[in-house]
Formats: structure tokens, sequence, C-alpha cells
């Protein structure tokens, strides 16, 4: 019997597929610009609200996405940083919105 072999991605110039084109390079950079965009929709007056749905939603996202990015980063793909970062925003966005919505609300 032949023995079965396992064929590497290549892509189409010839060189094999790096962890640089994987998808879980992309969940920290998301997650820090959704958890900025919910920070400072959470924390500047003028943006609280025009973009208090928004803020909500964003941050969610971005404490989903970024802990995601934090798991793909720990095994090689992606940057930590980025990925911390986008969760640490997140959550201040979200807790934000979560303190002015409980303060407004009673």
């Amino acid at each position: 019997m032949a023995e079965s072999t396992v064929s590497r991605s290549v892509s189409g110039a010839g060189s094999a597929a790096g962890r640089s084109d994987s998808p879980g390079v992309a969940l920290g950079p998301i997650a820090l610009v959704l958890g900025l965009f919910s920070a400072v929709g959470a924390w500047v007056p003028a943006f609280v609200l025009v973009s208090l749905p928004w803020t909500v939603i964003a941050g969610g996202l971005a404490v989903a996405l970024g802990s995601m990015g934090v798991h793909h980063a720990r095994r090689g793909i992606g940057r930590l940083w980025v990925a911390v970062g986008g969760t640490a925003l997140g959550v201040v966005g979200f807790a934000g919105t979560a303190a002015l919505l409980w303060a407004v609300g009673g």
C-alpha cells in the first residue's frame, strides 16, 4: 500500500501560504477600530446621543473579536497588543454606555 501524503497549500505565485494569510490576523485591528468607536461614542458628550445604539453594538463586537484575536495571537497569528487594546477599548465603551443607560433609567 502506498502511504498518503499531505500536500501544502500553495498560492498562485508558487510560494507556500504563510501564517500572515490567516483571517485571524484581521481580528485584532477590527477589534481596535470598533473599540475605539465604542469608547469615543460612549465618553464624548457630543457623540453620545448620536451614536448610542452603535456604541453598544461596537463595544460588544470589539470584546468578542478582540478576545478571539488574543486567542489567535497567543498561537502566533496576529499581534497581541492590538487585540488586547481592542478588547480593552470595547470593554470601556460597552461599560460606559451601560453605566449611562443604568444611570438614566433609574
